[in-house]
């Protein structure tokens, strides 16, 4: 395994590098019989994480007080058409037209109804539209990246968007990341905040991934995957795919740190 750089964002180690670490942690992993279902914080080929994962004991603080000063979120005023990424300007986004959707339920298979889901995402090309994304890929002015829904009585939800394109990113040299979705649910209280990614099958970049790779069992890295959905592909107008998110339990998906969502 190699050393850490001086610089963790100075793309200074290569691809070979980096998978090599990733494969001796796997084993490592494979070699303990233990289960983690959750992405390693100190996780060494994620290097632009090295100095900013928690290294202290969490300290307990009166979720009162938090919901006094937090922003406010709430459920109100969520129009159905903010579903739908594919109609927010004047012409249409550029690339493959897709639908995502799926339920969200508890670790017992109980539905969350009226849960406000939110989701952003890159463009076709790969690029979001964000000051800090200088990602060389053209900005697409018919897509913003950005929707959100309710969960009916069912505890489904459902998107129209546009495939989000793979991207390039400093973590080490030629890192590319997969495309991916991310998610953000929001409970009854700011403070239920849970921030997740959905990627899509097949994707060659996966086992080259550190962020994806953090998470060491395959299982549960699978869990974030979707899946090709045909009945949810419509005639001559969008693919789909079909994610379910679980909250609880052991089989539950796994839930990031709001710090890790770039």
């Amino acid at each position: 395994m190699s050393s850490t750089p001086v610089d963790p964002d100075g793309a200074a180690a290569s691809q070979a590098e980096v998978s090599a670490e990733i494969t001796a942690i796997e084993q490592d992993y494979q070699r303990s019989g233990a289960e983690e279902t959750q992405p390693r914080y100190d996780y060494p080929p994620y290097r632009s994480s090295l100095l900013r994962h928690p290294t202290k004991d969490l300290h307990h603080a009166d979720p009162e007080t938090i919901e006094v000063w937090a922003p406010c979120f709430g459920h109100s005023d969520v129009d159905p058409l903010e579903a739908d990424l594919t109609i927010q300007h004047a012409g249409e986004p550029v690339g493959e037209r897709i639908v995502v959707t799926g339920r969200i339920v508890d670790g017992e298979g109980r539905p969350v109804r009226h849960q406000l889901v939110e989701v952003w995402q890159a463009n076709a090309g790969g690029r979001y539209i964000h000051k800090r994304d200088q990602h060389p890929a053209p900005l697409d002015p018919n897509f913003t990246g950005t929707g959100r829904c309710l969960t009916d009585g069912d505890g489904n939800y459902r998107f129209q968007t546009i495939k989000p394109g793979p991207y390039p990113w400093k973590n080490h040299h030629n890192a590319w990341r997969p495309a991916h979705i991310h998610f953000s649910l929001f409970g009854r209280e700011f403070t239920q905040r849970m921030v997740t990614q959905m990627y899509f099958p097949g994707d060659p970049l996966f086992s080259l991934d550190p962020i994806y790779q953090s998470i060491t069992d395959a299982k549960a890295r699978e869990r974030l995957v979707a899946t090709y959905d045909h009945d949810v592909t419509t005639h001559e107008w969008a693919t789909g795919y079909r994610w379910d998110i679980v909250l609880t339990g052991s089989h539950r998906t796994y839930l990031e740190s709001e710090d890790e969502h770039a």
